[in-house]
């Protein structure tokens, strides 16, 4: 476990769940850029919060059934290897299910244990869906990254977790990169005729759900961590939650009406699923930048909760940060955003950050060369021992001069 002890390695699982998370959560926040740049025949975008919301939801809720069908097919795999066992005349059977994404949970398990995570993630993707229409992108990626902070803070808290100094410096460092992307955004692309009260309400928005989304990564981890539970069956009871209690509280929503600052809708309801219907069917591209949406939700969910369970949830945050050079060099590629040069400095912090947090090549070229060399050369290493997590000097290898 990366979060175990310093200079152990990362295992072939555990490098695809980082591939899978970084790529299809890339594609999930290009697909919803790309929602939100798509029109009506009468030329409105597609402003829908809400009901994106929901999408992303369903998304979720189709890890339950991936978690079923793998299920039941592990199981038709075990009655027919008992079955030939049987028929080769062997004394006894044996039936183990090794598979960490299919067996039962090994306590009994209450379903309505993700009933606060779901609630926490319904509250924060509405506040980002919300604040991302009134902030610009780089500003929302940046404070995206931000939670990092709040994790790794209610990780040492609540999870009583000791966090060794090359963690610190690496969240510093990604903290770092994402304060230099959006600063570079904000003083270089910004335009000039922005909605500032609107930008500065966005941007508190997104805020308040990295601290909400803080919560839901601690919880999720703690729970893990007791119940053993498959990563496809939390994703899934967590996607039918929000999904359920979302959809329904769309309804109530129809009848609200806030200041346009928080509505693209013609009668500025706080949410309008008739008329995101209406636009679906005018311009059909909506429904596969959606469809979209739900392939890589559910992709990226299972892979990122999968992550917090085999690494931790503060790993899970420094890796979404990494998403922000993907998007950044698609979007200008697709002529969505200017090239601004600061922000490359910024995505070498960034990368610099998920090197030392992730304790790659750096870290442990660091405990296997320069901390021996110089206890050889009767250097005082006391303070990178404790740096690095090493509570015994003669763990060090021998360097030989």
């Amino acid at each position: 476990m990366a979060e175990g002890g310093a200079g152990t390695p990362l295992t072939v699982v555990q490098l695809v769940l980082i591939v899978i998370m970084v790529t299809f959560g890339s594609i999930n926040t290009i697909a919803g850029k790309w929602v939100d740049r798509l029109k009506d025949n009468e030329g409105r975008t597609f402003h829908h919060p809400f009901v994106q919301a929901v999408v992303m939801f369903i998304g979720q809720s189709l890890c339950l059934v991936a978690y079923f069908i793998t299920l039941l097919y592990r199981k038709y795999k075990q009655r027919k290897s008992a079955t030939q066992e049987l028929n080769q005349g062997d004394d006894y059977v044996r039936l183990v299910d090794n598979d960490a994404e299919t067996r039962q949970p090994t306590l009994r398990l209450n379903p309505f244990v993700f009933l606060p995570p779901a609630v926490c993630d319904i509250i924060s993707s509405s506040l980002m869906y919300i604040g991302l229409t009134l902030t610009h992108a780089s500003t929302y990626q940046m404070l995206r990254g931000a939670v990092i902070v709040f994790t790794g803070l209610l990780s040492v808290a609540f999870l009583k977790k000791v966090l060794h100094g090359y963690k610190w410096l690496g969240m510093g460092f990604v903290t770092l990169g994402l304060i230099v992307v959006g600063v570079a955004e904000i003083v270089f692309g910004t335009d000039s005729k922005s909605d500032v009260n609107g930008v500065i309400t966005g941007d508190l928005l997104v805020i308040m759900a990295q601290v909400i989304v803080s919560i839901q990564m601690v919880y999720e981890e703690k729970f893990l961590n007791k119940y053993d539970v498959p990563a496809l069956l939390a994703v899934g009871l967590e996607g039918i939650f929000g999904m359920i209690i979302l959809s329904v509280a769309i309804i109530p929503m129809y009848f609200i009406y806030v200041p346009s600052t928080f509505s693209h809708n013609p009668l500025n309801r706080l949410e309008d699923p008739l008329f995101a219907f209406k636009q679906m069917g005018e311009n059909t591209t909506i429904i596969v930048a959606l469809s979209g949406t739900i392939l890589s939700m559910a992709l990226f969910n299972f892979a990122g909760i999968s992550v917090t369970k085999e690494l931790s949830a503060t790993t899970r945050k420094v890796l979404d940060s990494v998403r922000t050079p993907v998007i950044w060099i698609v979007c200008l590629s697709l002529g969505w955003q200017r090239f601004v040069g600061l922000q490359v400095l910024g995505f070498a912090f960034l990368l610099l950050g998920m090197f030392v947090y992730n304790d790659i090549a750096i870290g442990p070229w660091i405990r296997q060369s320069l901390i021996p060399t110089m206890a050889s050369r009767g250097y005082s290493i006391g303070c990178c021992l404790s740096f690095y997590g090493i509570e015994r000097r003669d763990s060090l290898p021998t360097i030989t001069e």
